[in-house]
């Protein structure tokens, strides 16, 4: 016997009173999916019954296959389920369909000597448990009850989505708003290097062929974009503290005198004074204050030396030097490709860091040549899109 006491005898009309109409769904609504499985017809068909009078839409299996087969091609709202089966266990079969449906609620049904089962599948991730034999009204209160939580789970997941697509759409309005301004900052800096430019005759379009070699030997490197960026803002503003010094020490067209020498050197630490107050080029100034260090340690301002030097301000050194070695100069003709090359292969291990010079050497001449051209004019030296698509991401 299932259901005990008057309430499960099979002739009497299920509670054809107001109260069992005021627990039946509405039929306007779509009646909840209730999947029952038993091995014993008789059980079955008697939950079956019940919960179908009472307007739910029910349907049953007789074992763990079966109601597998039917989870897979059905959306159920409950299931009800016995704890032994001849194929599952039924314990067993709770927590696949929990790993499975995490919001899909299970009331495990048992006999009252499993009663330390039944609370084990609590523990287990079972919603509700039922002990045979039981009246109907358990059975409809433990299954509304269980219907009532899975709303619960489902609106939290709801009011979830909602509140993880707004913090989306928020950050991805934070995010537009923060690369304008660092696109603002850019076209700032531009207009900084071409002011040095000015100053500089003899160095005109250096900062960009540099900036775009630096970057362009960085992504062979396999450095991380936002790196490369910070990297790029250095090798760009390398040369800012120059406009601290003199147009006479600047633009002498014959050798510097020693003391003369010691000023123009001074620009390193002028510039790294200028930029690292500024919270978006802290990071690079140390690039303008290093780009003068040597891999034995030779350089200035500070003399250091091999990994003490910041890798953008190693990568830089290779690219300066080649660049400053294939431009013209008013007192001498740029080199060739390939003497640059000799030159910076010469120089592995005393002026340059050998590993970037191994990472400079594999790239063919023509590959300079095609850069060199490219970037006249070229705007954006540092969005991540001028970074994304130099022609040393095809090439490298």
């Amino acid at each position: 016997m299932l259901f005990s006491g008057v309430e499960g005898h099979p002739d009497r009309p299920a509670e054809a009173g107001p109260r069992a109409a005021a627990r039946k769904p509405r039929a306007s609504r779509r009646p909840a999916q209730i999947l029952v499985i038993d091995d014993e017809e008789q059980i079955r068909s008697a939950i079956v019954a019940t919960l179908e009078l009472h307007g739910y839409g029910v349907r049953k299996a007789a074992g763990g296959n079966e109601a597998i087969a039917m989870l897979k091609e059905n959306d159920f709202d409950l299931v009800l389920t016995e704890v032994h089966f001849s194929d599952w266990n039924g314990i067993d079969l709770m927590e696949h369909i929990r790993r499975q449906q995490p919001q899909l609620p299970v009331v495990m049904v048992t006999a009252v000597h499993d009663i330390c089962v039944a609370i084990d599948s609590m523990h287990r991730g079972a919603y509700d448990y039922l002990l045979k034999p039981f009246e109907r009204e358990h059975l409809l209160t433990a299954v509304q009850r269980a219907l009532a939580h899975r709303k619960t789970l489902q609106e939290n997941h709801r009011y979830q989505q909602d509140l993880e697509r707004a913090v989306r759409g928020r950050t991805d309005m934070l995010r537009q708003a923060m690369e304008e301004l660092e696109h603002s900052y850019d076209v700032t800096l531009e207009a900084l290097g071409d002011a040095l430019d000015l100053r500089d005759s003899e160095t005109e379009g250096h900062s960009k062929r540099v900036t775009a070699y630096t970057i362009m030997l960085a992504r062979a490197m396999e450095i991380d974009p936002a790196k490369i960026k910070v990297i790029a803002r250095g090798a760009f503003l390398h040369d800012i503290g120059k406009m601290a010094i003199p147009d006479n020490i600047l633009r002498k067209p014959r050798a510097l005198s020693a003391h003369e020498l010691e000023i123009m050197r001074g620009h390193c630490t002028r510039g790294y004074h200028m930029l690292r107050k500024i919270s978006f080029l802290h990071d690079a100034s140390e690039i303008v204050f290093t780009h003068h260090e040597h891999h034995d340690g030779s350089g200035y301002p500070a003399g250091l030396a091999g990994s003490d030097i910041p890798i953008g301000s190693r990568i830089f050194a290779v690219a300066d030097a080649f660049d400053a070695m294939t431009s013209d100069r008013p007192y001498r003709k740029a080199r060739t490709i390939d003497a640059a090359r000799e030159e910076v292969m010469r120089c592995a291990g005393t002026q340059f860091d050998p590993g970037i010079v191994e990472v400079f050497l594999k790239f063919p001449n023509d590959l300079w040549n095609e850069l060199r051209a490219e970037i006249t004019g070229q705007s954006k030296l540092f969005s991540d899109f001028a970074i994304a698509n130099s022609p040393a991401a095809s090439k490298s």
